[in-house]
């Protein structure tokens, strides 16, 4: 994994969370338990402050950031999908971020939602709790029901686990000589 300080700002990392070896975790950024990052990830808190909370995956090829001076948090149990671009703002707990999704500074996502996979919830958007967002830039398009929120605790309880599996079953596989 390569984690770097940057001057006087140092990455705080759970003994609990996977970083991917390929995954790249630079300055002021904290990362809770059971945290999922993987292969390809970029999370730069090189002049800006970046939480991301427990049990929550950033997965491949994801880029998080934060603006000078402002604060990027991501809370737990979120799922940010591959390739998706955070860039400041506030993500609720349980949110579920698509793949290849763009969330812009300032922007706030509700506790529960769901920002759909392309979609761009555009510099101080607002997507309510448990809502579901679609489009360019992001419409509600509905309510979050209990069986989908159901089904997404499953998905978030894999990249749990693969936190753990990670941690004790990745190994280098190479030609000995």
């Amino acid at each position: 994994m390569s984690v770097y300080a940057f001057e006087d700002r140092i990455p705080a990392i759970s003994d609990g969370a996977y970083i991917s070896p390929e995954a790249t975790v630079v300055g002021d950024v904290t990362i809770g338990p059971g945290c999922f990052i993987g292969p390809g990830a970029r999370i730069k808190g090189d002049y800006g402050t970046i939480v991301i909370g427990k049990e929550t995956s950033v997965q491949e090829n994801c880029v998080v950031h934060a603006r000078p001076d402002e604060r990027c948090e991501i809370g737990g149990r979120v799922n940010v999908g591959h390739g998706a671009i955070i860039h400041g703002g506030f993500i609720g707990d349980g949110a579920v971020i698509g793949m290849g999704a763009i969330v812009s500074d300032f922007a706030e996502i509700g506790a529960g939602a769901i920002v759909a996979e392309g979609c761009v919830v555009v510099s101080r958007q607002k997507i309510p709790e448990r809502s579901i967002a679609v489009g360019v830039p992001a419409k509600i398009v509905g309510e979050v029901t209990d069986d989908v929120r159901l089904a997404y605790e499953r998905f978030k309880d894999i990249y749990v686990d693969l936190s753990r599996r990670y941690k004790k079953g990745l190994r280098p596989v190479g030609k000995e000589t």
